[in-house]
């Protein structure tokens, strides 16, 4: 019976541990299919920074915005690390937004001063999809901007022009952080670089359907990937890119199966976030029924002092780690050529070879490319799906560990029985369970 108590023990344990390595995914209740991370809480924007509420590092948050709403949060900060602040603004899907409408992220210290801004517009595109921007504090020798401990302020605020679409928009909030550096490298950006495109990559196509989100976003390495996408879905990809290499991404809508051509501008989006989800590019393509390409403008390769220039585009090329591709099409597709899903190739190419990191003074977070996010990259695992693998891992370890426990235990539970059996049993009589010499 103490036999069967363990092994039932054991199971419950792993049972128990099981549950919780493996949460579900939650998904937005509108009608936008976009995967919010299912870890994600529920937390209410403030109408004035002192009543905003604390966000804490490395968790995700949910929160709705209004129509030209203005929402504060709190961050407290220390003076070595730096700070990133991002929202994924999820508008309901039919909406028409106007040029300008979109998503402002900013941050301040104590006394108002801006610490860094990030806005991000719908543009010629005029149909909702998910859209991200970021905020961050960084730490810079010399500066006396945004440098001290205490508490900052997120401001996340909605532009809006007066016939924009009135609903309220889903917010998908994260607050991450970065090491500072032991030692200071170079600031200035060199001023040649590898700005040419790469021949396409080899190998044909490969099957690999998106994610809905960032959070569930499908894993991609160099290599040309198809798919099939719906009008008015966006998918999600992400690409680990180590420091010193360059990212270049290709999207390809595929001739129509109906062989309607009539023009459809800004029929397509690709876009580009970096590991902390700040925006980095925006493309669109027109499309006629015949094959239309559109590419990422060629990017600097990922180095620290890229946070040092004013380009928009390079400023976000700061860090190693997962990059997001995100492609939309336009849901005016269904007018002209129906509802049904149309052919989609991504060609992505990663070019330089990786080189070592800053010296941070602790570890680098996402801000980094392991072994497993290569193999992740090579197996197509999402986020979420790369965390069960690795957390199965560990229960089958516990599983194993658990196991041989349970068979010592039973042997040594064995062994005293025998022995008890044969301190027992009669002296003129044979042991019962074998000599004492056994013993």
């Amino acid at each position: 019976m103490r036999a069967a108590g363990s092994l039932a023990a054991a199971v419950g344990v792993a049972a128990v541990f099981t549950a919780a390595v493996l949460p579900g995914v939650a998904w937005a209740a509108d009608e936008v299919p976009y995967a919010f991370d299912g870890g994600g809480i529920r937390v209410k924007g403030a109408a004035s920074s002192l009543d905003a509420r604390q966000l804490k590092a490395g968790q995700s948050y949910r929160d709705s915005i209004e129509k030209d709403g203005k929402l504060y949060y709190r961050v407290d900060l220390d003076d070595k690390q730096n700070a990133y602040v991002s929202v994924v603004a999820v508008p309901k899907a039919g909406g028409k937004p106007e040029y300008g409408d979109g998503i402002k992220v900013s941050l301040q210290d104590g006394s108002g001063s801006q610490c860094g801004t990030q806005v991000t517009l719908f543009e010629s595109a005029y149909f909702t999809r998910p859209i991200t921007a970021y905020a961050h504090r960084t730490i810079e020798a010399g500066s006396s901007t945004c440098q001290q401990a205490g508490a900052y302020y997120v401001l996340v605020e909605r532009t809006s022009k007066a016939v924009s679409t009135p609903e309220d928009w889903e917010m998908e909030i994260r607050y991450v952080t970065e090491p500072g550096v032991k030692q200071t490298g170079p600031t200035e950006l060199p001023e040649n670089w590898p700005s040419s495109s790469p021949p396409p990559p080899a190998g044909g196509p490969q099957t690999r359907q998106g994610g809905a989100g960032f959070h569930d976003a499908t894993s991609l390495t160099q290599g040309e990937w198809r798919t099939d996408i719906k009008p008015g879905q966006t998918l999600f990809y992400r690409v680990p890119v180590d420091w010193g290499q360059q990212l270049f991404a290709t999207v390809e809508l595929g001739s129509s199966p109906t062989g309607v051509t009539e023009y459809l501008s800004n029929a397509l989006v690709l876009s580009l976030a970096n590991p902390a989800r700040g925006h980095v590019d925006q493309e669109t393509v027109t499309y006629a029924g015949k094959p239309a390409t559109l590419a990422l403008d060629p990017l600097r390769p990922v180095a620290f002092e890229n946070r040092y220039s004013s380009s928009r585009q390079t400023n976000p090329l700061r860090f190693a780690g997962w990059y997001y591709l995100s492609a939309t099409l336009s849901p005016e597709v269904v007018e002209e050529y129906g509802d049904k899903p149309m052919p989609l190739t991504l060609r992505v190419n990663v070019t330089g070879t990786a080189k070592a990191g800053p010296a941070y003074d602790g570890d680098a977070g996402p801000f980094k490319v392991t072994d497993d996010d290569r193999d992740a990259a090579a197996s197509g695992a999402s986020g979420p799906q790369a965390g069960r693998s690795d957390s199965m891992a560990l229960v089958a370890a516990a599983g194993i560990g658990a196991g041989t426990v349970l068979v010592v235990g039973l042997g040594v539970w064995t062994l005293a029985g025998r022995r008890r059996a044969a301190r027992d049993a009669p002296q003129d009589g044979p042991p019962q369970f074998g000599p004492p010499t056994a013993w």
